[in-house]
């Protein structure tokens, strides 16, 4: 780790002034500090800002929806009641994530801003366009296993690792931050980039932009949702392949359906194909199998992880079968 310098700020506007690197609950920042893989100058502590509540927006939950504050701490989240009734999906990603330990200590804010579990990217002794741009991306052709199959580029192809993020995009959220510019409302589906020629920025944050809240809109009668997350083992781990669905059933009619799928891409990958294919449709089995195929039909396996295709259709079929099974508002 390497020398720097700490500033703690007591309100928003002295973390803007500050103009340094965030630190939340740092259960990314100081890993890649430890590792020099990120170097600050200086690190601004957030902890003290007032934005760890979890409020109903006017209207009431069913009505106008949630505001959850940035560091709202993810297992505060998950387990507040208004999140496990009405946005199960988002109870269900958070509590996949991480240990009890870790999600006590990761924050909304963070969450979404999380680095690659790439191991290239993680290891300074291996060039890495995310790290330094122009340098290579030695996982294209290297043990690529964990890496994209959608979303990819010749300069990168590091999936995105949040649980969370996949669950809040199939959920429509927006993102709300302030920074030297002002106050910025942003849909989760337009915060982050793919990688192109520039993989090492991954959102549309300006330099000092801090995120502030997260609101998501208030489930219509009918919806059910749900995550499930695929991996090597039961617990601790990333995802190979997620799903997470948002579905509004008319008796057994699909109304309305949002889906995500995370450990594939190399952003919480939101599938247009797949939600066009099931809205007005039956919730049959045949019909979700038609999804996946529509939500995969653009990935591009490399040489070690072309089982992920398969994986992450059997994700999402499961995931579906799940939430038009189950009764809940959200």
């Amino acid at each position: 780790m390497q020398e720097f310098r700490y500033r703690q700020a007591k309100t928003v506007e002295s973390a803007l002034r500050a103009n340094g690197t965030y630190l939340a609950g740092g259960t990314t920042l100081v890993d890649l500090m430890k590792l020099n893989v990120l170097q600050p100058a200086l690190v601004v502590d957030v902890n003290p800002l007032p934005l760890a509540q979890v409020e109903a927006l006017p209207g009431g939950e069913l009505k106008g929806g949630l505001r959850i504050g940035a560091m709202v701490r993810n297992s505060d989240l998950a387990n507040h009641p208004a999140v496990k009734q009405n946005y199960t999906v988002l109870s269900e990603a958070l509590l996949s994530g991480a240990s009890p330990q870790l999600r006590n200590m990761a924050t909304t804010g963070g969450n979404l801003l999380q680095k690659t579990r790439c191991y290239y990217y993680r290891d300074t002794n291996y060039a890495c366009n995310k790290r330094q741009p122009g340098s290579g991306c030695p996982a294209i052709d290297g043990f690529n296993r964990i890496h994209a199959v959608l979303g990819g580029s010749a300069e990168c192809v590091a999936t995105h690792p949040s649980d969370m993020a996949v669950a809040m995009m199939a959920l429509e959220a927006t993102v709300h931050t302030q920074g030297p510019g002002g106050e910025r409302a942003i849909a989760l589906k337009d915060f982050y980039l793919l990688p192109g020629t520039t993989p090492e920025k991954e959102n549309v944050l300006e330099p000092g932009e801090l995120i502030t809240h997260v609101t998501l809109p208030a489930p219509e009668s009918g919806t059910r949702s749900h995550y499930l997350k695929l991996r090597d083992r039961a617990q601790y781990e990333f995802a190979l392949a997620s799903a997470a669905v948002v579905v509004r059933l008319h008796g057994r009619r699909m109304e309305r359906v949002r889906i995500a799928l995370g450990g594939v891409g190399t952003r919480p990958w939101r599938s247009a194909e797949a939600e066009r294919s099931l809205e007005g449709r039956e919730a049959t089995a045949e019909n979700f199998r038609k999804a996946a195929d529509a939500a995969m039909k653009d990935a591009k396996p490399l040489k070690y992880n072309s089982f992920k295709v398969e994986l992450a259709k059997k994700a999402l079929v499961r995931a579906l079968e799940t939430a038009a099974q189950t009764e809940q508002r959200g």
